[in-house]
């Protein structure tokens, strides 16, 4: 344990379960109603609504081996190639031989796909996928639905949920085992304020940390707070550098900040071809599957041209699709699209990168079990190992629901009994950041830390950040201080400033391009040296310490739990 805890007023309530699960995506929901179907008492705590996660986001769909021809070996084969040789075998055969049964049983849960005309799941093509295996739900709204299908479960369950509650930190008891987690519910309820779950079991599953950036797909509430948590309870983080950036975001202009609107890769996959301002289809010749490359290599493709060309953006060309197949297939994108005033039926889509997905993160086992006892991880917020340097398309959902019901089962077999939380021995906690401190943070990270990153944007970038961070400390330690109030936007850019942190820590070590790591200065992929993991903890001085692994194989998930 590090003694680290955020800046935040003691619990003025609690309730008591055996499993808290926080977040309430793929990853969360599924893991709550396996765990309850267990006899488990389990609540889940979400940051907004129930229905608010990034799965409802997530337009292109969910990849398993579903289609006649096509097998488990095959899906393991292009998630490898896309993970750029530092994906954990073990974990993606898991992936892959359960993801089939897994997709059937969320079948069952109440999820409704869309169907060929003879009643099979209807299947779609995207980057860095040799066949036709993504399912897909509304043409372009699989996330939605398959939350949709969840909450429902959930609610008809009668799960115990706290809404608009944002985590601070885990409890853990005297023994340092994990005993629950305080949080802050906003507004009006059955609780309010900082309280407290206690419970033996905490899973986290809260999804991203693309707020770090200025533009990304990532919702509001995707502000790495399950791994600035996790940090602070001396949890291992993993791979942290590798961020997808995804290759066709709808280009607002320069100057737009927060989620923008995502041209999902299954528009690449049923024909759009990506062009320059004359019309040039400039990946031909890059790849062998062109646009269906995995997304490192069209994001990188992309950011070239523009460069080359000094333009802001490129295009995305389906104008041969007609009016008929756009708003039966891609009824979303067109609206967003229309929304923005650029109709994709007559007219190119100018798209551009933007940070989307966190490919590492709180590093578990094949369980979900992460170096602390009691706490697990699931989703995007965890690093399994199944992505590597780089996310094939639509695994994550994927990921979400095969790991979410591993833990289940783990948590079941085991049955922790509850203990006591213990009062914190830690030192002083960590000052709180001003809400206006998000934007710089933000600007710190797209300029140094974005898709193009060198050795100097990134020590530019890491100075900045501690900057920030002796800068709030200072002010803590100010005889007459004027410091940040706790509240839910202080302590959101207060978990967005640590993450970012040790992400640049983790970029600056790693030495090579790979996968969706693209170094300038250092444009090759050096597997002698560099076909290892970087595992980052935070120091009880608050600073980060990076591991590299001796082999590309993780170290064993340890203490034992």
């Amino acid at each position: 344990m590090t003694g680290i805890r955020l800046t935040a007023p003691a619990p003025g309530w609690a309730i008591d379960a055996d499993v808290v699960v926080v977040g309430s995506g793929v990853a969360g929901l599924t893991t709550a109603l396996r765990c309850a179907a267990a006899g488990l008492d389990t609540v889940v705590v979400t940051k907004a609504r129930l229905d608010d996660g990034s799965t409802r986001w997530a337009q292109g769909g969910i990849a398993a081996a579903l289609g006649e021809g096509d097998t488990p070996e095959q899906h393991l084969a292009d998630t490898l190639v896309a993970g750029a040789g530092l994906c954990d075998e073990e974990a993606v055969r898991t992936l892959v031989t359960e993801g089939p049964d897994a997709v059937r049983r969320l079948i069952t849960t109440g999820a409704h796909f869309d169907t060929t005309d003879s009643g099979d799941i209807a299947l779609t093509r995207e980057g860095g996928h040799h066949r036709r295996r993504i399912a897909h739900a509304g043409g372009d709204a699989t996330g939605a639905e398959i939350s949709r299908a969840l909450v429902e479960a959930v609610r008809a369950a009668a799960l115990r949920i706290i809404e608009n509650a944002l985590v601070l930190d885990l409890l853990t008891d005297a023994e340092g085992r994990t005993a629950g987690v305080s949080l802050h519910v906003m507004g009006e309820g059955q609780h309010d304020g900082v309280g407290a779950v206690r419970a033996p079991s905490v899973v986290l599953a809260t999804g991203g940390m693309g707020q770090v950036f200025s533009a990304t797909t990532n919702p509001s509430v995707s502000t790495g707070d399950g791994v600035a948590l996790a940090l602070r309870a001396g949890a291992e983080v993993s791979d942290l550098e590798f961020v997808q950036f995804h290759p066709t975001v709808l280009f607002l202009g320069a100057d737009s900040e927060g989620q923008q609107p995502l041209v999902s890769e299954a528009v690449r996959g049923e024909g759009a071809h990506l062009v320059d301002a004359s019309g040039t289809r400039f990946m031909l010749g890059q790849h062998e599957l062109a646009e269906l490359a995995p997304r490192d290599i069209v994001a990188k493709a992309i950011t070239r041209r523009m460069h080359e060309h000094g333009t802001e953006h490129m295009y995305l060309d389906a104008r041969h699709f007609g009016a008929a197949m756009w708003e039966q297939r891609f009824p979303t994108i067109l609206a967003a699209c229309r929304a923005h005033g650029i109709d994709p039926v007559t007219e190119p889509v100018p798209v551009a990168p933007a940070a989307h997905y966190a490919s590492g993160g709180i590093r578990t086992d094949l369980r979900g079990r992460t170096t602390v006892p009691g706490l697990y991880a699931c989703g995007e917020v965890a690093c399994t190992g199944v992505h590597g340097a780089n996310r094939l398309a639509s695994n994550s959902l994927l990921e979400g629901l095969v790991f979410a019901e591993r833990i289940a089962a783990d948590i079941a077999e085991t049955r922790p009994p509850r203990t006591e939380p213990a009062e914190s021995t830690g030192g002083e906690p960590v000052a709180l950041l001003a809400p206006e401190t998000r934007t710089a943070i933000q600007r710190v990270m797209t300029r140094g830390a974005g898709v193009l990153r060198s050795a100097a944007s990134l020590a530019t970038a890491a100075e900045e950040l501690e900057a920030l961070h002796r800068s709030a400390a200072a002010d803590a330690d100010d005889p007459d201080p004027k410091l940040a109030v706790p509240g839910v936007d202080t302590w959101e850019v207060t978990n967005l400033l640590l993450v970012s942190r040790v992400l640049v820590a983790a970029a600056r070590e790693r030495e090579e391009t790979r996968g969706c790591h693209w170094r300038e200065d250092r444009p090759d992929r050096d597997d002698e040296h560099w076909r290892r993991h970087l595992v980052v903890r935070i120091a009880p001085d608050r600073t980060p310490v990076v591991h590299r692994t001796e082999t590309a194989a993780f170290p064993p998930v340890r203490p034992a739990h």
